[in-house]
């Protein structure tokens, strides 16, 4: 049995993942890498999230909370100038870092390959997850000391959205409702806060 590594946004992304990778014949683990979730407790609501996940699916997690650096991210993407994801470059960047640790993870570990959540999701970048994951597995960067690379498996889980949607309602998770950074969340709730202000601008 091929062994994978699943890089795992959140617990309600994670669930028909782990189902088909398992249905294909792979022995899945979850690896929890994600640095630049905003606020704290939205990092903790959706760790524990996948926590519940993990313990209902019987699945092996490695956690990475030491990469956990809000303040070094924003201040990265800041430096790089893409805050504006101007063609979607904070995007990519966000995609890269995390399949790079995801990819340095299990080359170490002797996967023979790694995947990602990311590619569940209808709101991702879809063929820049691909083809970041492609690039990193390609590099030769992320090897482990004794050369030993593991592959990038793509897999479009999209079709699997309702699906799992359905379960992670069933099971009761915590389901968030902006992808994960502070621009992400200044960008879900913009229209609302434009609609406060055309509101109080009326009323001088």
């Amino acid at each position: 049995m091929k062994t994978i590594l699943l890089h795992v946004c959140c617990g309600p992304c994670s669930i028909m993942c782990i189902e088909s990778l398992r249905e294909e014949g792979f022995e899945v683990t979850g690896y929890f890498a994600n640095p630049n979730i905003h606020p704290f407790s939205e990092y903790f609501r959706r760790r524990e999230a996948m926590e519940q996940v993990a313990a209902r699916m019987d699945l092996p997690m490695i956690w990475q909370d030491d990469v956990y650096n809000v303040p070094g991210w924003i201040e990265a993407v800041h430096t790089m100038g893409i805050a504006d994801n101007a063609e979607y470059a904070r995007c990519h960047y966000c995609y890269e870092t995390r399949l790079a640790l995801t990819c340095t993870t299990a080359s170490a570990r002797k996967f023979d390959a790694f995947t990602t959540s990311l590619l569940y999701s209808r709101h991702q970048q879809h063929e820049m997850i691909r083809e970041t994951g492609e690039a990193v597995s390609s590099s030769g960067d992320f090897a482990a000391a004794d050369g030993y690379q593991a592959a990038f498996l793509y897999r479009d889980f999209r079709p699997f959205w309702q699906a799992g949607i359905d379960r992670s309602k069933e099971w009761g998770l915590y389901r968030q409702n902006y992808c994960a950074c502070i621009f992400s969340e200044y960008e879900r709730f913009e229209k609302k806060l434009q609609k406060l202000v055309a509101r109080s601008s009326t009323r001088v």
